[in-house]
């Protein structure tokens, strides 16, 4: 049994809160969390929408003039690997997770009007996707479930 609530998550929250349980969870793994992981998992989680890589640079060389690509994506991949943060591949951009200690594979919802993206935490869909494969002998490896569509907020626009 999933220990996520049957509630959505939006990408609005505490950046401080979440940023104190990735310090945690990194510590408890045994993990490095260097200043420029740590400044790149800040600019993720006080972006009002998803982050794009080269945004992200573009935040991270207001700071330090030097700040190239391949600085910003191993720090993606870090955090990424690590679970603090998804990647909505449809988008091809970054937000924070609100389970960052937990390891686990969620669909979201992503507007097309203003871009916001909110994160099911549903562990019945995870369930459901797992026993689907497991009954056609289908060992999965990676999930991106995504779903486009608008908003209520937009909707009510």
């Amino acid at each position: 049994m999933s220990v996520f609530s049957h509630k959505p998550h939006h990408h609005d929250h505490d950046a401080e809160h979440f940023v104190e349980q990735v310090v945690r969870a990194s510590e408890e793994r045994g993990l490095r969390l260097t200043p420029l992981r740590r400044e790149v998992l800040e600019l993720v989680a006080t972006s009002e929408k998803p982050a794009k890589a080269y945004d992200l640079l573009d935040r991270l060389r207001e700071r330090h003039g030097n700040a190239a690509p391949p600085t910003v994506y191993r720090a993606l991949d870090f955090l990424l690997t690590q679970g603090f943060i998804h990647k909505l591949e449809s988008i091809n951009a970054y937000v924070h997770c609100p389970h960052p200690a937990q390891s686990h594979q969620v669909p979201f919802l992503i507007c097309d009007k203003c871009d916001s993206a909110v994160e099911v935490c549903d562990g019945r869909v995870a369930e459901l996707i797992a026993a689907q494969a497991d009954a056609l002998g289908f060992t999965p490896q990676d999930q991106t479930l995504e779903v486009h569509g608008v908003c209520k907020g937009c909707r009510e626009r």
